[in-house]
């Protein structure tokens, strides 16, 4: 008898297992498409050039791998000193309107930079630093190297890239994180990225 009681309990606590997992999978979907919608929503918006990637690399199904002029950031605009030592690192990159109307490095450093007017900071994601052997440049990633394109739209985009018509408007948010809002083709929007 005290089993046929327990087996009703035991489905029930699965029941609300199964709720409780479904509500925090729910939750979790939910902030990352918020924090998405709110870079793209009250970030600042900066236009940056693309730059020219090995096309082997270039097309990988559905999406295509974007470069930046950015993203090759020079070791003279470092402040505060580059790390002793070789490890995982974050940059802080400072990015300023140039006269062409792209956006481009003036400062950059291993530590938060303070807000400035009429610049835009920008957090590389985590990279390997080389310590005071860096060379010239630190070769830093920002989480917007990949864009997904309709099926069969990655040649034209291929070739408009290969051309230097190519660019994108990202918007930053004041913690660092970029999100692209369009992809530019020639200076016109190609492709709009809808918030959710």
């Amino acid at each position: 008898m005290s089993f046929a009681f327990a087996r009703p309990q035991s489905t029930r606590f699965y029941i609300i297992a199964a709720i409780l997992v479904a509500g925090l999978q729910t939750l979790i979907l939910g902030y990352i498409i918020q924090s998405r919608a709110s870079i793209l929503t009250g970030g600042t918006e900066v236009l940056l050039k693309t730059a020219p990637v090995d096309p082997r690399d270039f097309l990988r199904g559905d999406y295509v791998v974007l470069n930046y002029d950015i993203s090759s950031v020079p070791v003279s605009t470092v402040t505060g000193g580059i790390p002793a030592g070789a490890g995982e690192q974050t940059l802080w990159v400072r990015l300023r309107r140039q006269p062409d109307g792209f956006w481009g490095v003036v400062e950059s450093s291993f530590k938060q930079l303070p807000a400035a007017s009429d610049t835009v900071v920008m957090r590389s994601l985590p990279f390997y630093s080389y310590g005071p052997d860096s060379g010239e440049t630190i070769r830093v990633e920002y989480g917007i190297e990949r864009y997904y394109v309709p099926e069969g739209k990655g040649k034209s985009l291929e070739e408009a890239r290969n051309e230097g018509i190519v660019s994108i408007a990202a918007s930053v948010s004041s913690s660092g994180a970029a999100q692209i809002r369009s992809l530019v083709v020639d200076g016109k929007p190609a492709y709009q990225e809808p918030l959710y």
